[in-house]
């Protein structure tokens, strides 16, 4: 079982926030595939990678579990979770197609002046990433669109909608493979229409955008798949 190495940009952790820094890191090797999908993972090898005891690394697996990119079992250890096949990619959407906007129909309706403003600013809030850095930008980015997703949800004011839109961990299982496909921009400006829909207090017009945001989204990911025989896509780099 070999140490990863590397890649560029990530270095060894060295800031006061250590067990946030592993997690971050951790995180990046997996989602660059610097970790592939399905390897057992070295809690010693990233420990010596990274420069620090295997302690925060056993911290950093265990809130990656709860994400939903590594599983944990007996006498094997830590794994990468696989990348998601064409069936759970679809089953994904039709969850998000079914949660996301219900709970964008209820923040219009149920968000109090300031929490209507709190969404806007976060859908116009900048994504600023170090230059040449393509692990701190898919972590800044998939950052950001989870914020949005989950305040929309918060807003709802329903407490077992807004868990169960969590427990999806969409935004890291696509953008851990799918990145490329994803133009900031665009998400930016649908992002931007569900905002104004539940800032003016207009519940139809915020589940539809809500909606249209999601369809877009699954289409833009979709040729991910395209010409792959068992469901899943190619791996990274093809």
């Amino acid at each position: 079982m070999a140490t990863p190495p590397l890649p560029d940009g990530i270095r060894p952790v060295q800031r006061l926030t250590l067990t946030d820094d592993v997690y971050e890191s951790v995180q990046a090797l997996i989602m660059a595939h610097a970790i592939a999908p399905g390897d057992r993972i070295s809690i010693d090898g990233l420990a010596r990678s990274l420069q620090v005891s295997p302690t925060p690394v056993r911290e950093a697996l265990a809130r990656l579990e709860s994400d939903g990119l590594v599983r944990k079992r007996a006498m094997t250890g830590y794994t990468t979770t696989p990348l998601l096949s064409r069936k759970e990619f679809e089953e994904l959407f039709e969850l998000r197609l079914l949660l996301e906007p219900a709970a964008a129909r209820r923040a219009a309706t149920q968000a109090t002046g300031d929490e209507r403003g709190r969404v806007g600013e976060q859908a116009a809030a900048a994504v600023a990433v170090e230059p040449g850095a393509d692990h701190r930008r898919w972590a800044a980015f998939i950052a950001w669109d989870a914020r949005f997703h989950d305040l929309v949800a918060e807003l709802s004011g329903s407490r077992l909608l807004r868990e169960s839109i969590s427990r999806l961990h969409a935004h890291l299982h696509l953008h851990r493979r799918y990145f490329p496909a994803t133009d900031p921009r665009v998400t930016v400006a649908e992002h931007g229409r569900i905002a104004a829909a539940v800032a003016a207090g207009e519940p139809d017009a915020a589940a539809e955008a809500m909606r249209h945001h999601l369809l877009s989204a699954q289409a833009r990911h979709l040729p991910t798949f395209a010409g792959d025989a068992d469901g899943r896509p190619p791996p990274a780099g093809t």
